[in-house]
């Protein structure tokens, strides 16, 4: 089993098509590349915390590759868009790809070449190493027991 961790705006609606993908064994909500290992909804909505909303992806890597989890990051957002996605304004809604490893970096960087070149270099989707995250269980929760 392998991990994606992927910023691309508010997180329930990307956690919800993800899921429904072959291959995909578990979704999780969270926040990640902030200055901070823990982190709460309220804080990253100040913007002062530096963290993005991202869905984590646990994926059966023979069911579904990486590269084709980024090819569908990038079909389901506009990763032309600087922090903000539909209504959703700020730096934790903006679109980002957080690499476990070397291997998951060159594959971000070949597919957002791909897709950069398509949209005449207007994507701003940053790539970064994985950094501080932390899930977002209690918010979800209580997402969950709304619906």
């Amino acid at each position: 089993m392998e991990i994606a961790v992927l910023a691309l705006g508010c997180f329930w609606g990307p956690e919800i098509k993800f899921s429904k993908l072959d291959g995909i064994i578990k979704t999780e909500v969270g926040y990640c590349g902030g200055d901070s290992p823990v982190t709460t909804y309220k804080e990253v909505c100040t913007g002062n915390t530096n963290h993005a909303e991202v869905v984590k992806l646990d994926f059966d890597e023979k069911t579904i590759s990486y590269e084709k989890i980024l090819k569908i990051f990038f079909q389901i957002h506009d990763p032309t868009t600087l922090n903000y996605q539909g209504p959703d304004f700020g730096t934790q809604y903006r679109s980002e790809i957080f690499c476990l490893n070397d291997n998951q970096k060159m594959i971000a960087e070949k597919v957002l070449g791909e897709v950069n070149e398509r949209l005449s270099g207007k994507v701003v989707t940053k790539i970064s190493l994985l950094k501080n995250y932390c899930p977002a269980e209690e918010y979800h929760q209580k997402y969950l027991e709304k619906q």
